[in-house]
């Protein structure tokens, strides 16, 4: 029987990492909002891997908290150890990375969200999204309760019809031992919305005191303290080591013997798999030359003894697993926590969403995060604050907030979700962003802290922070372009200690071009430089030192943001387009597209179809200039 609980603004369905950060900004924003989630004890649960960052999440991670989310600060604060990836590399790939104690993640995040005004949480299970007169209208929970909302973010992670799977064994269930999501999936197909079938993998978890170090390789954090907020107060941290070992031929021999056990060979397993984080038995099958693969063992956290097995994702028979396991050097006598396994779950087709991460047929509804297709904390967080933000626009009838791929790897995220869609879990690399010299995770806070401003998510105290930091940068590369550096006998030598020959005055921007010196070798001359912090300096650096790379990066952008600027009129009928092909007349009528750039990204459509959208475009805007 159903019955009225209650009418918020917002519901979200779901508090994992989307849920989290969706309900935080729409709260934020001064929406009344409702999150609901499976298991109050699981709210920001990491049912994977114990770490946040890496290539390309980091800069996530960093773009997140310029906007004004949440996952930055709290990792920060929840972090054991952090390392700052691919720094033998350009600045473009630099990536931070770290682990986490992932209890304390949780009760951190929690404890945001039970703080937090306008935003109350409950424990349910959503069954059913309600729409009436074709507009999002709430949502109706197992007890029957009906929340009512004029908004829902469905943020439900890997729990639609979850099913988990270790060998031959396989039963209804969400990660982590939670209830998985029944009646949903129904729910959502009889609105017309079309699922796709994925799968995900965990490794096994493993006792620390039956781990044998001496044999494995120390990966400690850097000596240098990091945080991923640009705002984050925290200016010390105990590190705590992860631990390098690799499988090998007797490893091997296991797995393919036992593959005919494998329910991802055997055909057991139906829904399709992330391509850029396999299980072993698939590194073993696809990389068969190799003799063996990286481990790493990594800590859950300061006050645990169970440690996550990186790189050994797995759905393998439970005595295979432990078999396989034991061959790893350094792992002949470990004890397994938990057994690894496999979830499938049901995920939507993101090509059904506007950019805006709003369901193109149903006004009001949203969705982020795993249920979009991505698999990662990262990517789902940054669905789930653009979700959050967009959910208060559309009630307050403004315009959505749309990040280009020039702006930001979240739009390079989304962009591909919508305009390409994705046939495997989606996982974003810097090589899916055209302009990551323009995007690298030092300069987050340059490109959207002012977005974060005038949405409403950055404050006026954290707004003048960061002012005064740009004012700086400005203020310190104008004056290395204008002083000089003479060819004084003292900066001679002091510049030939450094590999770098020097015969004639030039200015301090051209010096710190070269590749053999850096910023730190420019203030070791004899000359009057001001005290900076070292987050100034080291942009500074960066956009001195590639200035020529960064030109010619934003020229391409000027050229991209054309297409991008040409936008496509909603009530446009592919269908009816002459001189464009079939296929791509499908598409475009599928995806609808908001620009011709937009247009021009999808899979099927040519540079000759393009140019025929483009002259309809503007026969189109001339018959309604003369109509007018």
């Amino acid at each position: 029987m159903e019955y009225p609980a209650g009418s918020y603004d917002v519901i979200v369905v779901g508090a994992g990492h989307a849920g989290c950060e969706a309900g935080l900004a729409a709260a934020r924003l001064g929406c009344r909002t409702l999150v609901l989630t499976v298991n109050m004890d699981n709210i920001a649960l990491m049912p994977c891997n114990p770490s946040v960052g890496g290539p390309a999440k980091g800069q996530l991670v960093r773009e997140i908290d310029a906007l004004g989310g949440e996952l930055g600060i709290n990792i920060d604060r929840s972090a054991i150890q952090m390392r700052m990836l691919n720094t033998a590399k350009g600045p473009a790939v630099h990536a931070l990375r770290a682990q986490a104690d992932k209890r304390l993640y949780q009760d951190n995040m929690r404890s945001v969200l039970e703080g937090q005004e306008n935003l109350d949480l409950r424990q349910v299970m959503v069954d059913r999204v309600l729409v009436r007169n074709g507009k999002t209208a709430g949502v109706v929970v197992s007890t029957g309760a009906v929340f009512d909302a004029p908004a829902v973010i469905l943020t439900t992670g890997t729990y639609l019809k979850g099913r988990v799977i270790i060998g031959e064994l396989a039963y209804s269930g969400g990660p982590s031992g939670n209830f998985p999501s029944l009646k949903l999936s129904d729910s959502l197909q009889e609105l017309g919305i079309k699922l796709v079938r994925f799968k995900t993998g965990t490794p096994a978890r493993v006792d620390k005191r039956s781990v044998d170090f001496s044999k494995m390789t120390i990966q400690p954090g850097d000596e240098k303290l990091y945080n991923f907020s640009f705002v984050s107060g925290i200016k010390e941290r105990e590190q705590v080591p992860c631990w390098l070992t690799y499988t090998n031929e007797e490893t091997h021999r296991i797995i393919r013997e036992n593959l005919d056990r494998s329910p991802l060979y055997s055909g057991f397993i139906k829904g399709t798999g992330p391509r850029y984080c396999p299980s072993i038995e698939d590194k073993v099958v696809r990389f068969s030359e190799r003799p063996g693969h990286q481990v790493f063992i990594e800590p859950e956290g300061r006050h645990t003894n169970e440690m996550y097995v990186q790189g050994l994702s797995t759905s393998l028979p439970e005595d295979v697993q432990m078999a396989m396991i034991k061959t790893v050097p350094g792992l002949e006598n470990v004890k397994i926590i938990r057994t690894g396994y496999a979830i499938e779950y049901d995920s939507i087709d993101p090509t059904q969403l506007k950019l805006s991460l709003e369901n193109k047929e149903i006004p009001g509804l949203f969705s982020a995060g795993q249920i979009n297709g991505t698999s990662g904390y990262e990517e789902a967080a940054a669905q789930g604050l653009m979700a959050g933000i967009n959910a208060v626009m559309y009630l307050r009838g403004r315009d959505p907030v749309v990040l280009s791929r020039s702006e930001a790897y979240i739009g390079v995220l989304i962009d591909d979700l919508v305009t390409k869609g994705t046939n495997e879990p989606y996982r974003l690399l810097t090589s899916r962003a055209e302009y990551r010299l323009l995007l690298r995770q030092d300069n987050a806070d340059m490109r959207l802290t002012e977005t974060g401003h005038s949405i409403g998510l950055i404050g006026d105290q954290r707004i003048s922070y960061f002012m005064e930091k740009k004012k700086m940068i400005y203020d310190e590369i104008d004056r290395l372009n204008r002083t000089h550096v003479p060819a004084t006998s003292e900066i001679k030598s002091l510049l030939k200690e450094k590999g770098s020959d020097y015969q004639q005055g030039v200015s301090m921007a051209l010096l710190l071009r070269r590749p053999e010196l850096s910023y730190q070798d420019l203030l070791e001359l004899p000359l009057e430089s001001p005290d900076l912090p070292q987050e100034v300096r080291e942009e500074v650096e960066i956009e001195v030192k590639y200035e020529g790379y960064i030109k010619k990066q934003r020229s391409q952008v000027e050229r991209f943001e054309k297409l991008e600027n040409r936008k496509i009129p909603p009530d446009v009928n592919f269908e009816d387009m002459k001189g464009v092909s079939n296929e791509a007349r499908q598409k475009l009528a599928r995806v609808r597209p908001e620009s011709v750039g937009q247009a021009a990204r999808i899979s099927g459509v040519s540079p000759a179809d393009i140019s025929v959208l483009m002259i309809y475009l503007e026969q189109m805007a001339r018959s309604k200039g003369e109509g007018s």
